[in-house]
């Protein structure tokens, strides 16, 4: 009757490395996953600086033309005779 608690005992065991082994496989599929995509992330993170520099410099200079449009605008209806300009 031994015999056979120590059979199961020693197939338990077996499914306790099986199971870690298996998990420690996932981690480290997740781990290579996802340093990939911090890595990438931290460089955009990187470029995001330059990138919203580069937009307020679009929009002042978009700003800028706008009112000189506006402007020319406003001339050339005063210039036709129009009372709203």
């Amino acid at each position: 009757m031994e015999s056979h608690v120590v059979l199961a005992a020693g197939t338990s065991t077996t499914g306790w490395v099986v199971g870690y082994t298996i998990g420690i496989v996932i981690v480290l599929v997740v781990v290579a996953l996802v340093v990939p995509i911090l890595l990438l992330a931290k460089s955009i993170g990187d470029e995001a600086p330059k990138i919203n520099d580069a937009l307020e410099q679009a929009v002042r200079t978009t700003i800028d033309h706008a009112v000189t449009i506006i402007g020319g605008l406003q001339r050339g209806r005063a210039r036709l005779g129009d009372d709203n300009a």
